[in-house]
């Protein structure tokens, strides 16, 4: 018997992520809409490229895309993913 997803996550956006995003490489955002958020939707827990944060980021995740990292978090009562940051990787962790 197969496992069925039962649910699909919606995807938030915060407002800080909303005006970072008009400053993005059309490119970069179009490959987050068209392949992180699919991902995310069906499940934001685990991947080859997401990883869960620890220490002063713990309760984000992490989704790496090239030379960036996508910061999200998972609000399971609501069945949503909310996208808060996209930083390069040299300054991803830095608070």
């Amino acid at each position: 018997m197969e496992s069925t997803i039962l649910f699909q996550f919606d995807i938030a956006e915060t407002k800080s992520f909303q005006k970072l995003k008009k400053k993005l490489d059309e490119k970069l955002y179009n490959k987050i809409k068209t392949i992180v958020y699919p991902q995310l939707r069906s499940n934001p827990y685990y991947g080859t490229n997401i990883k869960k944060l620890k220490g002063e980021l713990e309760g984000y995740y992490r989704y790496r895309l090239g030379d960036y990292r996508l910061f999200y978090i998972i609000k399971n009562e609501k069945v949503i993913v909310v996208i808060t940051n996209l930083k390069h990787r040299q300054s991803a962790y830095e608070l």
